[in-house]
């Protein structure tokens, strides 16, 4: 029988995979990363295992581990990225159901291309398009712009940085991510459902009436809108965020619909608590916020075993492996048992980060949705056609700016 609390599974995308040695891996494809065809793979094969999303990791940096920006770059990894939304466009003909999830920085993009950008994907997948909201607090990629400074940060220390005060200039670098989306959501809203006529014998193709200036003014953007891209198919797209602490999951509260977490493997129901109070501090009403926990993955595969594969990919780095998220490596038995304490703890999803992408990803598809299926703790088909759907979101998003709306509930703003 079906549980009556099903997992949500997404999967998150990082070139080879998440280990720093993935693209050295056999089974990899590193002559293929930046290939179309490598992508639609990978989505197809997360698709075959009806997981409900794929986010695309992207940053302004050169891919590599955290360090002072004045250090020599490594060469013994991938160094480079494609445009992760440009990414996600390309599978969206190749998919039916998967949620496609880019990530794009807040920190030197401008809104209105954004909404544009999005509600283009939303358009091409058909309602399965989101966004991961990236804040860029790094000083190697303000250099690429030369528009302002930022201050150099040390990230060799995670724990140390989450454990710090925060600095006045990322505090800013938030702030400036809540107007952001809040602009973005807005800009999407522009349009109504209907404005679009295409009347040929009227000449009319849009009702001027049903589109909207967004007017918002604010410390970092001044937009007046309207977007010259209509309304997305959902309405409001879906918004998520990866966040480590207070400050992070108060922006998440404050504008996304999903947050990504990182919580240990007895401590989800703990940070639980600590994303419902950061969600009362900012008046969050309406929806709750979902919460999807990561983990970085190496699943036992025909041919070794998940602790040997990553006893050998850390070999071949040099180092251990070190994550802001658990690293599990064994069965898809046991990764079935830890996603179930999870999801008993109170965690809406989990977001697995494959630690080779191409063995990995495979093994989830294969092995750990099987095994979940077996324990009445996910599907065995696709439930909607849009991402909002998959999710259990509204689906009837009201627009802000029509003069009626049906009964649902706002965006998160």
């Amino acid at each position: 029988m079906p549980s009556s609390r099903q997992i949500h599974l997404g999967v998150a995308l990082d070139g080879a995979g998440w280990h720093p040695a993935a693209w050295r891996d056999p089974h990899s494809r590193p002559r293929e990363l930046f290939a179309a065809e490598y992508w639609a793979d990978l989505a197809a094969t997360a698709e075959h295992g009806l997981l409900d999303f794929a986010t695309i990791e992207d940053t302004l940096a050169s891919p590599g581990p955290p360090g002072a920006a004045s250090e020599p770059a490594p060469t013994d990894r991938v160094r480079a990225r494609l445009d992760a939304n440009l990414v996600a466009a390309r599978i969206a003909p190749t998919t039916t159901r998967l949620g496609l999830i880019p990530t794009i920085t807040t920190t030197h993009t401008e809104p209105f291309h954004v909404s544009k950008a999005l509600a283009t994907l939303d358009y091409t997948s058909r309602g399965r398009a989101g966004w991961q909201v990236r804040v860029s607090p790094s000083t190697q990629e303000a250099g690429h712009f030369g528009r302002r400074q930022i201050p150099e940060l040390d990230f060799r220390d995670p724990a140390s940085l989450l454990a710090a005060p925060v600095p006045e200039f990322v505090t800013d670098l938030f702030a400036e991510a809540a107007d952001f989306v809040e602009v973005v959501r807005r800009l999407w809203d522009s349009w109504e459902d209907d404005a679009e006529i295409r009347d040929v014998a009227t000449r009319r193709f849009i009702d001027r009436g049903k589109l909207h200036h967004v007017d918002f003014q604010g410390r970092f953007f001044s937009v007046r809108g309207p977007s010259i891209t209509p309304r997305p198919p959902q309405g409001q797209p879906v918004v998520t965020a990866l966040a480590h602490r207070d400050f992070a999951y108060e922006l998440a509260a404050r504008t996304a619909d999903l947050v990504f977490v990182t919580p240990g493997r007895e401590t989800a129901a703990e940070l639980l608590t600590e994303v419902g109070t950061a969600a009362e501090r900012v008046g969050r009403a309406g929806e709750p916020l979902r919460v999807f926990a990561d983990v970085v993955v190496f699943l036992d595969t025909d041919e070794q075993r998940g602790e040997a594969r990553l006893r050998r990919l850390d070999d071949l780095a040099g180092h251990a492996l070190t994550s802001d998220a658990v690293v599990f490596a064994g069965s898809a038995a046991e990764l079935a048992d830890l996603l179930a304490v999870w999801s008993e703890q109170g965690v809406d999803g989990i977001r697995l980060r494959p630690g080779v992408a191409v063995d990995d990803l495979t093994a989830i598809s294969s092995k750990l949705v099987p095994e979940l299926q077996r324990r009445g703790l996910f599907r065995t088909a696709y439930t909607a056609s849009s991402l909002r759907g998959l999710l259990r979101l509204p689906v009837d998003v009201p627009n802000r700016y029509a003069a009626t709306t049906s009964n649902g509930v706002q965006p998160a703003r």
